[in-house]
């Protein structure tokens, strides 16, 4: 299965990736089963090593989720099903990795409280409650990196020019990008638009209307919202993107501190320090981005953390 049109895992990293997902499988399954100390280490890796293999390979739905939103269209279908499919595998055993820790501490794996009878009971879901003033800060704060990406991109997708790069070459860079071409031909930059998206999620995560379903969104209105709908897009996304411009970060230092050679500027950059700029401005972009999905993400799932009603009743006594 290719991941692009001419790129592909060899057979035997195939094979191997094949292996380790019945692994990862198989430990998943005896995490519900009584283990010993051997047991329980053998499986704690088996898990571990599943979850950061599969992770890594999921880094890739971020760009998946980009070029959808803005129609440019997916490079490779079958690699796009790869990425998606780790991203799963690496969801469900980290779920696992889960309940198996609130058994071995004596707690109920569905809600984490301990409490007697079965763990498949009704839930308790609490109210509707925004984020914590200190996360909001945080978030915001982290926020504010996205600004010099975001307002280069804007300007030059307006017509102007900045970093050496004018609005012309910008234009000539995305002529053949799709939808890509028609949102700029408005004032707008797909990529941007993406980091928006990724804006909302955030803003949702962090006030009751990410909780409560709004007036606005019509037949859901009052509802609850499923727990996972929020969070496993803003694990994934968040992620990836806080990898992501950590590399970018770490790639930027190194050029300026010459640990490896400057950046060779290509079209539309004329310089290399002007590349450089460009992509420190994208690290600090997706990096600040991606950390404040996490902590927007941690706050929504302990403010959305159900519990069994029997161990309600339970703390109630």
């Amino acid at each position: 299965m290719p991941l692009k049109p001419h790129e592909t895992y060899a057979p035997a990293a195939q094979f191997a990736l094949a292996a380790l997902a019945v692994l990862g499988g198989a430990a998943a399954w005896t995490t519900a089963r009584p283990l010993g100390r051997l047991g329980r280490v053998v499986v704690s890796a088996a898990l571990a090593a599943a979850i950061l293999v599969f992770g890594a390979g999921a880094l890739g739905v971020t760009e998946i989720v980009v070029t959808l939103v803005t129609l440019s269209g997916i490079e490779s279908a079958t690699g796009a099903v790869q990425s998606l499919l780790n991203a799963a595998g690496a969801g469900f055993l980290l779920m696992a990795v889960v309940a198996f820790r609130r058994r071995r501490r004596g707690g109920c794996p569905r809600c984490g409280y301990q409490h007697t009878g079965a763990s498949d009971g009704v839930l308790i879901h609490p109210d509707a409650t925004m984020a914590s003033a200190r996360t909001q800060v945080m978030a915001y704060v982290l926020m504010c990196g996205l600004l010099p990406w975001a307002g280069l991109k804007t300007i030059w997708t307006l017509g102007g020019d900045a970093l050496g790069v004018t609005a012309e070459g910008w234009r000539k860079l995305n002529e053949d990008a799709g939808a890509a071409k028609s949102l700029a031909s408005v004032g707008l930059d797909a990529s941007v638009m993406a980091a928006l998206l990724g804006v909302f999620l955030l803003t949702g995560l962090m006030y009751r209307w990410g909780m409560i379903f709004p007036r606005w969104t019509l037949f859901l209105s009052g509802r609850r919202v499923p727990r996972l709908l929020p969070l496993v897009p803003a694990w994934l996304i968040g992620g990836a993107l806080s990898v992501y411009g950590l590399v970018l970060n770490v790639l930027t230092l190194l050029t300026v501190t010459g640990g490896i050679p400057a950046f060779e500027p290509k079209p539309p950059f004329t310089t290399s320090a002007d590349l450089t700029w460009m992509v420190w401005f994208g690290g600090l972009a997706f990096g600040s981005l991606g950390f404040a999905l996490i902590v927007a993400a941690r706050s929504y799932a302990s403010r959305t953390r159900y519990i069994c009603a029997e161990a309600a009743e339970t703390a109630g006594a």
